[in-house]
């Protein structure tokens, strides 16, 4: 299983505890507010703003607090964030990606290079990690959307590129241009999807044993701690019995 997906269920597990959803709910708001200001305020003609709507649901983000976003934007309210972009490497050399949003550069590059210093990771130039990873497309969908044959037929008829069906379900990869085209025609065909998103997907990873792992953790935790950081993805690989043990 790719490290991506394992991430994944991690951050599901720490999803249950109130002060981390409290948090992601605001990254979310965030990042639909930015999404609003860009395009318009209508779902359905901004593809940005759909695919944020998309993500806050799939995280049971409630109904109000997702209006109230999209109207914070239309009433020319909240504060012009700007997009960074920040590369490294954490404990045993993974790769770490961090997505910011910040009204304060100064302020966000200090903590992100602090939090990397701090848990046995390195800051490094824009582009010294970003060529181990591919932009995409992901659309994820639960088990029971269909077999794999199935997923697989509307996958290649929605134009995705490549499709990884397993117990827990169906991941469909598609060009990061692509995702909003993907991702409707999709819908059409099995429903709507569990999530529909742009990713860093991995291209070359980085085995860790269970020391590695909690260190990596401890990193990441911290970045995402940061009410600047939107997302933090790297490209760890660790074993079922590893992963068993966190």
């Amino acid at each position: 299983m790719a490290g991506h997906s394992k991430w994944a269920n991690i951050q599901h597990r720490k999803g249950r505890q109130d002060a981390v959803r409290a948090k992601l709910f605001s990254k979310l708001s965030k990042e639909i507010t930015v999404a609003a200001k860009m395009g318009d305020p209508d779902p359905e003609k901004n593809p940005r703003l759909r695919l944020a709507v998309k993500e806050a649901k799939s995280q049971s983000m409630p109904k109000d607090n997702i209006e109230r976003a999209i109207k914070k934007a239309s009433g020319g309210e909240g504060d012009n964030y700007e997009e960074i972009r920040y590369e490294g490497y954490g404990p045993n050399g993974v790769a770490v990606i961090v997505e910011a949003m910040t009204d304060n550069r100064n302020r966000t590059a200090s903590t992100v290079r602090s939090t990397f210093s701090k848990n046995g990771g390195s800051l490094g130039e824009t582009g010294s990690v970003a060529f181990m990873f591919d932009r995409k497309g992901e659309v994820v969908y639960p088990a029971d959307a269909g077999d794999a044959d199935t997923v697989m037929m509307a996958a290649i008829e929605a134009g995705a590129e490549d499709v990884e069906s397993g117990e827990d379900g169906h991941t469909i990869w598609c060009a990061d241009t692509d995702l909003n085209d993907v991702s409707t025609a999709l819908e059409a065909e099995l429903g709507e999807s569990e999530t529909a998103k742009l990713v860093w997907r991995p291209s070359t990873t980085t085995e860790l044993d269970l020391d590695g792992m909690q260190s990596l953790m401890r990193l990441v935790d911290a970045l995402e701690d940061d009410d600047d950081v939107q997302r933090v993805t790297t490209n760890f690989e660790a074993s079922d019995e590893v992963m068993a043990q966190l």
